[in-house]
């Protein structure tokens, strides 16, 4: 099977199209490769030294003997776009390719002007390309369990059965995004669902919680192969963010109370979702949603658990409660569910001691790449 992959140089997408590239599929990157220009922009660089891209296929291909096809520019360019569509002629598309962040997006009106226009722009584009030029394609897009927000009853995997004034029909489930960011994506799901009703088109919105951990068999066959790992305010997410500051004995970054509540997985599990969603397609016509995570934790509980897991390894860890940059309940009701991937083959990885351990290793190892200043909040939600 052929499979392209938008968004391939980045976090979730690299360790994607190794593994689907060892698993003996036919891959193919696409990616502008903006998000390294972002990190320009902000003056900060990941905690891991990457590699060009040119250099890492190549170093795949000299340690695998397997190719990965490259096509370098911006999905927002439709002609460029349909070129790439017409060369690669995918039997199915893993749509990563957009900017991810939830506070990159809230910065200024620029950044969620940016965040909107390329998210959404550049995800209608992927729809049209797939109509007009490979329309038995199946559409693997990389939603968010932000999405949902933080209902006071339980979230349902896409859809929920209404019953009001005498009738019952099954609808998408309510949308309470927390972020600029957050709403491009509730924007793209509305738009593949009407796409997939109008064109036929076939499509698995998968809403992903927050994804840790750095390595996978494949990222971890070499140094030029390895991921990337972010650890700034920005584009950190909480439980690798908060193995590298207790790596380098810095206090633990808890917004609020640290009661929020998240689904998260382990980055080998986001690969194999991955696979199981592209060898059990979509049905023509069909918009499925698949809640793509394993557990579910507080973020105290994660810094917690950060805090045993470093003393475990000799670091003093402490914990700090900042006062809450974000716009959010700081405690919640929150019970997700998550069946169809496991009932299609997943086994979860979960969150363990030596999974915490092999973090903070690793964050130890390159501990000299860290920009303290980088570490604290500094895009405020009411600014």
């Amino acid at each position: 099977m052929r499979v392209l992959v938008i968004g391939g140089d980045g976090y979730c997408g690299w360790a994607t199209a190794l593994y689907l590239s060892n698993k003996g599929f036919e891959v193919g990157i696409l990616d502008s490769l903006v998000r390294r220009h972002w990190d320009a922009e902000l003056q900060v660089e990941t905690l891991t030294p990457i590699a060009p891209i040119q250099t890492r296929l190549q170093r795949w291909k000299d340690l695998t003997g397997k190719t990965i096809d490259l096509f370098i520019g911006d999905i927002n360019n439709y002609l460029f776009l349909v070129n790439s569509l017409q060369q690669f002629q995918p039997d199915a598309i893993v749509h990563f390719g957009e900017q991810r962040s939830a506070p990159f997006s809230m910065i200024d009106r620029d950044h969620a002007v940016l965040t909107q226009s390329n998210n959404v722009i550049g995800n209608l584009n992927l729809l049209y390309g797939i109509h007009e030029h490979c329309p038995d394609c199946h559409l693997v897009k990389l939603g968010t369990m932000g999405e949902y927000g933080t209902p006071n009853i339980d979230i349902e995997e896409g859809y929920i059965t209404i019953e009001h004034n005498g009738r019952k029909d099954t609808l998408p489930y309510p949308k309470q995004p927390g972020s600029f960011y957050h709403l491009s994506k509730v924007h793209d799901s509305h738009n593949i669902h009407f796409a997939c009703k109008i064109w036929g088109l076939r499509a698995t919105d998968l809403n992903q919680g927050i994804v840790y951990g750095v390595l996978t068999e494949e990222t971890g066959m070499d140094e030029l192969l390895i991921n990337r790992l972010d650890y700034d305010g920005v584009f950190g997410t909480a439980l690798n963010r908060f193995c590298i500051q207790a790596a380098i004995g810095h206090p633990l970054t808890v917004y609020g109370t640290g009661g929020q509540t998240r689904a998260l997985l382990d980055i080998r599990d986001t690969v194999r979702c991955i696979e199981i969603a592209i060898n059990n397609p979509a049905d023509k016509g069909e918009f499925r949603v698949f809640n793509q995570f394993t557990e579910m934790f507080s973020i105290s509980g994660l810094a917690d658990m950060v805090q045993k897991a470093g003393a475990d390894l000799g670091l003093k860890v402490e914990v700090n409660n900042l006062e809450n940059p974000r716009v959010e309940l700081e405690e919640h009701y929150f019970n997700a569910k998550n069946t169809k991937l496991q009932d299609l083959g997943l086994v979860p990885h979960n969150l363990s001691d030596s999974l915490l351990d092999s973090l903070l290793n690793f964050a130890t190892k390159y501990q000299s790449r860290v920009d303290q200043s980088q570490i604290l909040p500094q895009v405020q939600w009411r600014k």
